[in-house]
């Protein structure tokens, strides 16, 4: 007999906390706009940067791996990351994980390379308004100055002791992406809405 029960629906990790962050908007003025960007495709890349795959790996993607450290490329919809020297984070929208990693094996052919799905492993803060970068300057160390970490900038940092990649957006977008590990969100969302408390 076939098993009838109905699919249970993804939860993010945030959800419960989707109405404390919107409500950061309307009290502080929207000088600091906290929300949760949950589901986005993840998919690490490790390989050869000097290699015939990593060129073929951004032209099957419609971007060319970053090769400067700390970097980010953006094409419609799809984000890469510069993680390290043979490391890359490959970001899309929900549910496009498979279709990535499909490409980038494909055009890796017989080439050395890991690609591995991590969209489960991690959620997405949106963090924006004029005192974004104040509100993460309480917890993280890094110089957040828009001469220092502007548009285009990645860093694998720690904000209020949990590890993150922090991504600056480029000006269109504008803010600042914070990637978390899901079991880290929770206590990552309690510590922003608590920071932000001086905003509102």
């Amino acid at each position: 007999m076939a098993d009838t029960a109905p699919t249970a629906r993804p939860r993010s990790p945030l959800e419960y906390a989707a109405d404390r962050l919107a409500a950061v908007t309307r009290s502080s003025g929207g000088v600091v706009r906290l929300a949760e960007v949950p589901f986005l495709a993840q998919v690490n890349v490790r390989l050869d940067a000097k290699s015939p795959a990593a060129d073929a790996v951004g032209l099957a993607l419609g971007l060319p791996l970053p090769l400067e450290p700390n970097t980010v490329v953006r094409a419609g919809e799809s984000t890469v990351m510069w993680l390290g020297p043979d490391e890359w984070l490959v970001v899309g929208p929900p549910g496009a994980q498979t279709g990535l990693e499909g490409r980038i094996r494909a055009a890796a052919g017989d080439e050395h390379v890991s690609v591995t799905d991590v969209s489960a492993q991690r959620t997405t803060l949106l963090v924006t308004g004029p005192r974004a970068r104040d509100l993460l300057a309480h917890g993280c160390a890094l110089d957040l100055h828009p001469s220092a970490f502007g548009p285009g900038r990645c860093a694998q940092t720690t904000l209020a002791r949990a590890h993150v990649i922090l991504v600056a957006r480029d000006e269109s977008r504008a803010g600042f992406w914070i990637l978390v590990r899901s079991s880290f969100a929770g206590y990552l969302t309690e510590w922003l809405l608590d920071a932000a408390v001086e905003y509102g």
